[in-house]
């Protein structure tokens, strides 16, 4: 195997998910990042898209017509379009549930229904199917039809509220453009999918997944779900962003051990005895002051030079980074947090899965296809259909091959 291959693009590699066949209908970020990380573990991913493609194919950063954000959510898999309106494309699609592990879908509840490709449809032809329904609200409730990105959610499920109770000197919810309710509900659909294929092994039945957006922000939320049953009389101590000669750092001595090589650090052992902040407790009573102190520490050296002495004191300490220079930390290509991918208009680097199996990283997909790469060689391949059979398809705009 070549520098540049993975499990997802040689056959027979092993990886832990090999043999396993995943039919991915999701679009946007959540069921295509879950389906993406399936393929990591080496399983065979079928993205089944529209003529026109995952509204993710057009999301900048692009280069040459081809978004690199759209290339990190779905790399390694295989990629087929089709029109799901037209009923031979429905039957395409049932055939291919036929011998499929698991099926990915993020419509809003009951598409899938009125396409005739619903959990009660394709179970019956496939008993075995893992089927997983990722939504905002969820498939049932009152609110399970409301539209739902991951902004809305942020908004509905009180996380940006919550944000800004931990803020100071601000009236408004800060912004926020990254799509934490999405990528949540990847590692939750992920999860949930491999505990169903695990429950399969034990009673040979496949499953129904409904997992959605705001239920996974209340899972990231766990002091502020208990917090709105039993509050508080005062506001729970933050850490913050400390000035820095030239930036910001993030300074947070958890325990006691760490206050006291803070106060050796900083140079002022007298804090250890101060009333004030002698104990946990105290600390927390005083918290804006122990932060002014610190600060009174910091204001005076570079961002670099504070987490460089803090650190070496064993006190946890961060400078404020840019992505751009986060990437760049040696430390990722030492543990393989990256790896690259390759489409249309060349290479980049994606984000590898954040853990090791047997001391190795489970490799990434390194190749990212156009609309419709494979829909030719699946159905001849999968479904035994005549190459000019396809070319029909194709014509009458049923699929549509590359």
């Amino acid at each position: 195997m070549s520098e540049h291959q993975t499990v997802a693009d040689v056959p027979n590699k092993k990886g832990t998910l090999s043999g396993f066949r995943v039919l991915d209908f999701s679009a946007m970020i959540a069921g295509p990042y879950c389906a993406r990380w399936l393929a990591d573990l080496g399983a065979e991913v079928i993205k089944i898209e529209s003529a026109d493609g995952d509204h993710m194919r057009t999301r900048a950063p692009m280069r040459e017509g081809w978004s690199s954000f759209f290339a990190h959510l779905n790399s390694g898999k295989r990629f087929v379009s089709m029109d799901l309106k037209r009923p031979e494309a429905i039957a395409i699609a049932k055939a291919l549930a036929k011998d499929a592990d698991v099926l990915i879908e993020a419509f809003r509840p009951g598409v899938m229904r009125r396409l005739g490709l619903g959990p009660e449809v394709l179970r019956d032809i496939n008993p075995r199917l893992v089927y997983c329904s990722i939504s905002g609200f969820g498939q049932t409730g009152s609110a399970s039809s409301r539209p739902a990105y991951a902004p809305v959610v942020h908004a509905a499920s009180g996380y940006y509220m919550a944000t800004l109770e931990n803020q100071e000197d601000t009236e408004r919810p800060a912004n926020s453009g990254i799509p934490l309710a999405d990528m949540l509900t990847a590692v939750f659909a992920a999860f949930s999918i491999q505990t169903a294929l695990l429950d399969r092994e034990r009673t040979g039945q496949g499953s129904e997944i409904d997992v959605n957006l705001m239920d996974s922000m209340m899972n990231v939320m766990a002091y502020e779900v208990q917090a709105a049953q039993f509050p508080l009389p005062n506001r729970r101590p933050v850490y913050k962003p400390l000035r820095a000669k030239d930036g910001y750092v993030l300074v947070a001595p958890v325990n006691a051990r760490n206050f006291q090589n803070l106060c050796a650090a900083t140079g002022h052992p007298e804090w250890a005895d101060d009333p004030l902040l002698a104990t946990n407790q105290a600390r927390f009573d005083h918290w804006d002051e122990y932060m002014r102190r610190i600060e009174t520490w910091t204001r005076g050296r570079t961002a670099d030079d504070c987490e460089a002495i803090l650190m070496a004191a064993g006190v946890p300490c961060s400078r404020y980074r840019r992505m751009d220079d986060v990437i760049k930390d040696p430390q990722f290509e030492e543990r393989r947090s990256f790896a690259p991918v390759r489409d249309g208009a060349g290479k980049l680097m994606t984000t590898s899965l954040p853990f090791s199996l047997r001391g190795r990283k489970p490799p990434v997909g390194s190749h990212v296809g156009a609309i419709g790469e494979d829909t030719a060689s699946i159905l001849t391949s999968l479904l035994g259909l005549d190459p000019s059979a396809v070319a029909k398809l194709a014509k009458e705009r049923i699929v549509r091959t590359s």
